[in-house]
């Protein structure tokens, strides 16, 4: 990894480049470094048994001294998520407004060795952070979460502005509504670099307004008012949940809460007066435990799924399998969420899967364009509003990049002041040409956390996951003799999810041979016993015979274990041991011996005849320390 040397002003992508989510940005301006967003993402089908993927932190962990902050632009996972993952390894000041910062608390909480950790400071759009020369502002933008903030870097070399997830709405109010000032200012003094979401910008034409959206959700609760309605959103989506709330209360309705995620953030919402109750809490919410105590026709179920992903939890409940909640004949599922495209054919199977119970399926996204991000007219206003020398297209996958990368030469920016940029690039800036140039890149990998630990996962794991998912696993078991070369036990096959032995013994019974085969060759030819080197042997030997016969290739675990090796004292105290025992057990023969020679002494009071030792209980007592000597002497 390449250590930072004296730099003016450098950009660095950390996520969010490329990808969907996990957006992460460092500025670095006279070697003080800057950390815009800690979001993560959630994986993509081929990620078996992956939680989450947050971005690499070892770049910024070497450079902790120069770390000034982490500053946040809006509560959702891909700005927020990676967030307490972050604070484990770098304990730095952490900036955002009121409700982003009662969110992110939510995520640091979570992590019991972050119990300790208080360093939040709360800003506002108003607000101004001095650090040197260098100084730290914020603008209001629209998005599906209330108190989005946009950034911008006052420096001596120029302005730097990252935007956040952002669109343009006018019909937004209060917490939603974009400072549209504020932006024409900031575009009034010049802009050197513009870091802008352009996640949406790959659909041409404009999103809906909000307005419409709302209007949309209470003419769906309308013309259902005979059913039990379930929505499925994304528990972050505070101004869907908002548009639910409204239509559940015009309509009549009782709302129930399944997820944890959910209940916390319209706990926190409510707390901080960014949801809007028409009635008490009470008369509006009923408890997921008690659906059979309300009318389904007077009943709406809020569902998010585990990390606020609706979809596989929509799943469960069309299979019958959730705790509270499996859909009827008279269901309406209402997708109020628009699923990445990881998670389109998930979607697919759960629409179904709803149909085969015979609910029925209303979305958002079939019937109006619905988007949190600037649409290709949004981005072409934020670039003329902004005026920045150079681009950064960001939180987006490649294709979008490539659109945004038109549609900023449509409104004037050169073509080779847009930098389509990748994780670890390192753009830096010369003060004397005042220009951007690609220099020192490094490898920035994903680190990919499963449970709850903070540990990456790796690509091997992922790889043997994969591999155990598709062609199985096979186990042999064999024992050896060192000293005579060869397996004494026959090997034993076992295996799951490869083939059905019943129907494929003489595949087993061949492997077995190619097993001890391959292991007597081994012993034949080396006089520097390895064990690791024998096992590698005999999984190499086996996978390959087993995709030669089968085209199949299974994991291959085997287990050798050698015939007698207790018998070999491991060292000198337990060989100090087993001698000792081996005296006491000739000690206790010795003193049988002389009690069964000896006669026994006349007494007043003796022993009771039918307790006196017998001659064969004499015997068995004999032959039981005579196994255990045997025993100790196999042993050592």
């Amino acid at each position: 990894m390449n250590n930072m040397v004296k730099t003016a002003l450098s950009i660095i992508p950390f996520g969010g480049v490329r990808e969907n989510g996990k957006n992460m940005y460092a500025v670095t301006v006279n070697d003080e470094i800057y950390i815009l967003d800690a979001g993560l993402k959630y994986p993509e089908t081929d990620l078996l048994g992956v939680d989450v993927v947050v971005p690499d932190f070892n770049y910024l962990v070497d450079h902790a001294d120069q770390v000034v902050g982490v500053f946040l632009t809006h509560g959702h996972a891909d700005a927020i998520g990676a967030l307490p993952y972050l604070l484990e390894v770098l304990r730095v000041p952490v900036f955002g407004t009121e409700f982003t910062l009662a969110l992110a608390k939510q995520q640091v909480s979570r992590r019991p060795s972050l119990s300790d950790f208080d360093d939040y400071n709360v800003i506002t759009p108003d607000s101004i952070v001095e650090f040197g020369k260098t100084k730290v502002s914020f603008f209001s933008t629209t998005h599906s979460i209330p108190e989005s903030v946009g950034i911008v870097l006052e420096t001596e070399y120029g302005q730097i502005v990252y935007t956040g997830d952002f669109k343009f709405d006018n019909t937004a109010k209060g917490p939603y509504k974009t400072d549209y000032s504020r932006l024409t200012r900031i575009g009034q003094r010049g802009v050197l670099a513009l870091l802008a979401d352009v996640n949406g910008v790959e659909t041409p034409g404009e999103s809906v307004s909000e307005s419409a959206i709302d209007e949309f959700v209470f003419q769906t609760f309308r013309e259902n008012a005979d059913r039990r309605i379930i929505v499925a959103t994304v528990a972050s989506n505070v101004q869907r949940i908002q548009e639910v709330i409204n239509s559940a209360y015009q309509t009549g309705r009782k709302i129930a809460i399944s997820g944890n995620d959910l209940e916390q953030v319209v706990k926190t919402a409510l707390d901080s007066k960014r949801l809007n109750l028409p009635t008490s809490y009470n008369k509006l919410f009923t408890n997921i435990k008690n659906l059979k105590s309300v009318e389904p026709n007077k009943l709406v179920i809020l569902e998010t799924g585990k990390m606020g992903e609706p979809i596989r939890d929509l799943q469960r409940m069309a299979k019958g399998d959730d705790r509270y909640v499996s859909f009827n004949e008279n269901d309406l599922i209402f997708v109020a969420t628009t699923p990445s495209i990881s998670s389109e054919s998930i979607m697919a199977k759960t629409r179904d899967l709803i149909f085969r119970r015979g609910a029925n399926v209303v979305s958002i996204k079939d019937n109006l364009r619905s988007s949190g991000h600037a649409s290709q007219n949004d981005l072409q206003f934020m670039l003329n509003f902004i005026k920045p020398d150079y681009f950064f297209p960001v939180s987006g996958e490649y294709r979008v990049f490539s659109v945004a990368d038109f549609l900023a030469q449509e409104v004037g920016i050169k073509k080779n002041h847009i930098f389509l940029s990748m994780k670890g690039d390192q753009y830096k800036f010369d003060p004397e040409n005042k220009k951007f140039t690609l220099e020192d890149s490094f490898e920035v990998d994903d680190t990919m956390i499963d449970g709850s630990g903070n540990t990456d996962v790796g690509n091997i794991v992922l790889r043997d996951r994969k591999m155990l998912s598709e062609d199985g696993v096979v186990i042999a078991a064999a024992t050896i003799d060192r000293k005579k070369k060869k397996v004494v036990a026959a090997p034993r096959i076992t295996t799951r999810g490869f083939i059905f032995v019943k129907t494929n013994r003489e595949l087993i019974h061949e492997s077995a041979k190619v097993m001890v085969d391959q292991i007597e060759l081994y012993l034949d030819n080396t006089d520097d016993f390895d064990w690791n080197d024998l096992k590698s042997g005999v999984k190499d030997a086996m996978s390959k015979f087993f995709y030669e016969q089968t085209k199949r290739r299974p994991v291959v675990m085997p287990v050798v274990m050698e015939a007698n090796q207790n018998r070999r004292p491991n060292s000198k105290k337990k060989t100090e041991n087993n001698q000792n025992q081996k005296k006491q057990v000739a000690e206790e023969q010795s003193k049988t011996r002389n009690n069964q020679n000896r006669r026994p002494r006349q007494r007043v009071k003796s022993t009771p005849r039918s307790i006196r030792p017998k001659k064969e209980t004499i015997e068995k007592i004999n032959a039981k320390l005579a196994e255990k000597q045997q025993n100790i002497e196999e042993h050592v």
